[in-house]
């Protein structure tokens, strides 16, 4: 289930429907607008408390991603092992026969 926290100043709830790419520009935004100054103490106070929750859930995003990255590392390798131990295992019964046209001359 998507977790959410209260709007505030009209900027949509935090979901998980948003996307990385959405959160972190809301975040440059929190931060310009920040470093342009101008704000009152509460003001920025808010903004702040809304940025450090749009880093967290961006950060959240990325560990789930390198999580993501990481099994299908381990699947992928564990795919390999299974087929290079097929391999090790398979011995032809016998050599097949030379075809006339490929012995060697001598």
């Amino acid at each position: 289930m998507a977790s959410k926290q209260p709007e505030k100043d009209g900027a949509p709830p935090l979901t998980t429907a948003n996307g990385f790419e959405a959160l972190y520009g809301r975040l440059e935004e929190a931060v310009t607008k920040l470093e342009q100054g101008g704000l009152t103490l509460e003001e920025s106070l808010t903004l702040y408390e809304e940025g450090m929750n749009l880093a967290r859930r961006c950060q959240e995003l990325l560990q789930q991603a390198e999580l993501r990255i990481t099994r299908l590392q381990e699947s992928f390798t564990h795919g390999l092992t299974a087929i290079h131990e097929d391999v090790a295992e398979y011995s032809p019964e016998s050599e097949p026969e030379p075809v006339p046209d490929e012995l060697p001359l001598e």
